[in-house]
């Protein structure tokens, strides 16, 4: 996906619903229903103990906080 820049250097949910929509032609609501999917397995992935990298994305792990 090509993502513009966003103000404030923030990027939403709503702009990735936006982003897959207008880069598979999905609906807007089965557009929102993959990004949900995919944040669904991210968090089950991290909730199971296991790491995420998503290479050019960045890396996920839960860090246990005071």
């Amino acid at each position: 996906l090509n993502l513009p820049l966003f103000a404030g250097g923030n990027l939403t949910k709503a702009d990735l619903i936006e982003s897959v929509y207008l880069a598979t032609g999905f609906s807007k609501k089965e557009s929102a229903a993959i990004v949900e999917l995919v944040f669904d397995l991210m968090k089950e992935t991290l909730e199971d103990g296991e790491k995420i990298k998503i290479a050019g994305f960045g890396n996920f792990v839960v860090k246990d906080k005071a």
